[in-house]
């Protein structure tokens, strides 16, 4: 069974720099996408950015320029380096992982991040 643990949340001063790990534990496809959604209060949940198995990345617009997602194959672990942080990123944040020949989902537990104005 497959499980994410994220880590890296936390409070920020607007401007400031965060960043989030998603560790994957047990045998997981190597076709995949590792990705991260936020969540915001009363808002939908969101794609922030995606990573293929490939290196391929896909961002959302609010995120493109300021956040990197990165990925480190031998340790199952991707990455979402925020920088430039805006009290608008203020969410919950979850690692999601798609593996393409099963076509399987797994959600993280989700991490809080507070940007203060």
């Amino acid at each position: 069974q497959v499980q994410l643990v994220e880590s890296g949340g936390g409070l920020v001063q607007a401007g400031g720099s965060l960043r989030l790990s998603c560790a994957a534990s047990g045998s997981i496809f190597r076709l995949n996408a590792m990705g991260w959604y936020r969540q915001a209060p009363g808002k939908q949940r969101e794609l922030v950015a995606v990573i293929n198995s490939g290196g391929s990345t896909n961002y959302a617009d609010s995120a493109k320029g300021r956040f990197t997602i990165s990925r480190d194959n031998a340790k199952n672990t991707w990455y979402l380096q925020m920088n430039s942080l805006k009290p608008e990123d203020t969410a919950v944040y979850y690692c999601h992982l798609f593996e393409t020949p099963t076509y399987s989902n797994y959600w993280g537990q989700g991490t809080q991040v507070t940007v203060s104005s």
